[in-house]
């Protein structure tokens, strides 16, 4: 009986332990240190009650809040996906048009080139005073981008922010950023320390691959293009690891 009763012990404890691990804690001082800011302020002022509207007509509950962003190049667009915290698929939110490009299709490989980058990345930094209105902050350049630079410097500081302008940035104007700002804030203050960012050339289907077939970036695009079938499959993130020789591989 005394084993039993362990076991059972032992059961609630590890039952508990995995639900807790699927629920991220809340952040809320995340969001009142961003709403120290006048800018942050302002974006709240103007699209809270809108946000929460958004939220609702989805079945989606701010304090559970998930996001996803996706971008692609040709096409001009950002779109946002949101779901409930490790709840079914995601559904897309909103669509912002990308108000200026740099560069051509293909990843960044250096500083200076001017080049967007490809491939998958998440948010990890706001910035509520940013010189394009506000700003967040991508972790370009992950491992696949550091090891394709080789020598060269792969560069950094690379943003979705406000403004028309960009060097090598996802521009979605003043209006936009501070539509997208209290999104991400909203999901990080529900307890999303990372926001995934995919940035693609184009809707990587087996069609518009084979129209780029003598492009030199075939071979890269094709690493990607299992990550953005998965996603279209199942409106579910796929696992993406970068192996030894700095390739993208579906998990």
């Amino acid at each position: 009986m005394r084993l039993l009763l362990l076991l059972a012990a032992a059961l609630l404890v590890a039952l508990y332990a995995r639900s807790s691990a699927r629920r991220p804690e809340p952040n809320l001082s995340f969001r009142s240190a961003q709403q120290r800011f006048p800018r942050v302020r302002t974006a709240y002022d103007i699209h809270q009650a809108p946000t929460h509207a958004l939220l609702r007509q989805h079945s989606l509950a701010a304090e559970r809040l998930e996001l996803f962003l996706r971008a692609f190049k040709v096409g001009r667009r950002l779109e946002v996906w949101g779901r409930n915290h490790d709840e079914g698929q995601f559904v897309l939110l909103r669509t912002f048009r990308l108000a200026g490009t740099s560069g051509s299709l293909g990843p960044k490989r250096q500083a200076g080139d001017g080049q967007v980058p490809e491939g998958f990345y998440t948010i990890n930094r706001f910035n509520p005073a940013s010189k394009y209105h506000l700003s967040l902050g991508l972790d370009y350049p992950n491992a696949a981008d550091t090891y394709r630079s080789g020598s060269l410097d792969p560069g950094q500081d690379i943003f979705i922010h406000g403004s028309d302008v960009t060097v090598g940035c996802l521009p979605i104007t003043d209006a936009g950023i501070r539509e997208l700002y209290v999104l991400a804030v909203e999901a990080r203050a529900a307890g999303q320390a990372a926001i995934p960012v995919h940035i693609f050339p184009f809707e990587l289907t087996a069609d518009n691959l084979a129209r780029r077939m003598n492009s030199p970036h075939l071979p890269f695009w094709q690493q990607l293009a299992p990550g953005y079938q998965y996603f279209e499959d199942c409106h579910q993130l796929p696992a993406m690891t970068v192996t030894a020789a700095g390739r993208y591989a579906l998990l």
